[in-house]
């Protein structure tokens, strides 16, 4: 690792108060949590083409609390921990060396997209594996949210604003797991196409999901005819039946501590 301080391009201040902002929204019966389902139901079929049982487990960033419970029923010692303190789950700074623990399955769900120092978090994760245990981190990846890309850059026109902050794609995604010495690394990545009927009920499903923009430089605030823009481009890229198809992408990092924990 270098000795430089990586760039502070996200706020913890503001990832924070976005997860605290969507589990409070989840109290909504008509609440998104598509994307958390989508990444829990994976890492079980993940789980179950590998054949690994782990006894002991860390799962980070899974308010929903499916994972850790299907794991539990399997005989699994389950810790929980979010970088948000989310329903009684201890906080988790990422950025810094994990608890000992020595765990045969670390997962990270929807939380790495917005550290500032992405190779430490993956190290982290390595150090704390226990020999022969295996790592999954989920999170949105750099396909996610074309559409509305799109229509926020109509809306601001001459003068863009950093509104949505950058991700990770594949190539990048591989690139790290060789730079934090990963093994038996995997990168792949899936996308979840949702169609909306309205601009409104888009960015509803955003922050129900804890999908918002925590970047340090906060945008300006929306003018109304920035908005009115918004909302013709929405218009403009409506489909026969009047919906815009979003997409949601989901890229997904794994790997392994060797037995005897030597990488190579």
């Amino acid at each position: 690792m270098s000795d430089q301080t990586p760039p502070r391009i996200f706020s913890p201040d503001r990832r924070k108060a976005i997860r605290q902002r969507a589990v409070a929204l989840q109290a909504r019966p008509d609440a998104a949590h598509f994307v958390l389902d989508d990444m829990v139901e994976d890492v079980i079929e993940r789980l179950a083409f590998l054949r690994h049982e782990p006894e002991s487990a860390l799962i980070i960033g899974d308010w929903t609390g499916k994972l850790a419970g299907e794991l539990a029923g399997r005989g699994c010692a389950v810790t929980q921990a979010d970088p948000g303190a989310l329903n009684n789950i201890p906080a988790l700074d990422e950025e810094q060396p994990y608890p000992a623990g020595a765990f045969d399955l670390i997962v990270s769900l929807g939380t790495l997209d917005t550290v500032n120092d992405l190779p430490g978090a993956l190290i982290h994760i390595r150090e704390a594996l226990a020999d022969s245990g295996l790592a999954i981190a989920s999170f949105p990846g750099a396909g996610s949210l074309p559409a509305l890309r799109t229509i926020m850059m109509e809306a601001d026109g001459d003068r863009p604003a950093a509104r949505m902050h950058p991700m990770v794609d594949v190539r990048a995604g591989a690139q790290l797991l060789q730079r934090v010495n990963w093994a038996s690394p995997v990168v792949d990545t899936h996308s979840i196409a949702v169609r909306y009927r309205s601009l409104h009920g888009l960015v509803d499903d955003i922050h129900a999901q804890g999908l918002g923009c925590a970047l340090t430089s906060r945008a300006p605030m929306i003018s109304r005819e920035a908005l009115e823009r918004a909302e013709k481009a929405f218009a403009k890229l409506a489909d026969n039946d009047g919906k815009v198809c979003e997409t949601f992408e989901v890229l997904t990092l794994s790997g392994w501590k060797p037995k005897g924990g030597q990488f190579l």
